[in-house]
């Protein structure tokens, strides 16, 4: 009888006790203890709640990463719509700025005005 509450004495002990040694963890989970008691968590508390926090951030960080890499994508899609569009009113207006447009425009105002029928010269001192 004696033994047998030795022995209870002893597991108890053990239990109160936590150790980091790995042998001593897979013994303890092979035996169908708990290898995380109570003990462990009144004694190493800060470490515990300093790993949650850690991990909680790691999520965090995580997920502002994943958003802003989002808005970074549809930004890309605006700037190639914004390069588009500029290059199709720069089209649209060096077509308006051509000779043809420019008669077409004048001839439309009722403007009298005639194209040269000899090419610009310069002038020059002699």
């Amino acid at each position: 009888m004696a033994k047998r509450s030795n022995r209870k004495h002893e597991v108890e002990r053990e239990e109160e006790t936590f150790t980091l040694n790995p042998i001593v963890l897979i013994q303890r989970l092979l035996q169908g203890r708990s290898f995380l008691s109570l003990g462990f968590f009144k004694r190493y508390w800060i470490y515990v709640v300093a790993g949650t926090v850690m991990m909680l951030m790691y999520i965090s960080n995580k997920y502002v990463y994943q958003s802003d890499k989002a808005k970074l994508g549809t930004m890309k899609v605006m700037l190639n719509n914004a390069s588009t569009d500029f290059v199709d009113a720069s089209s649209r207006y060096n077509s308006c700025i051509l000779e043809s447009q420019m008669k077409a425009r004048v001839d439309s105002m009722g403007i009298d005005l005639n194209l040269s029928k000899e090419p610009p010269f310069k002038l020059t001192e002699r």
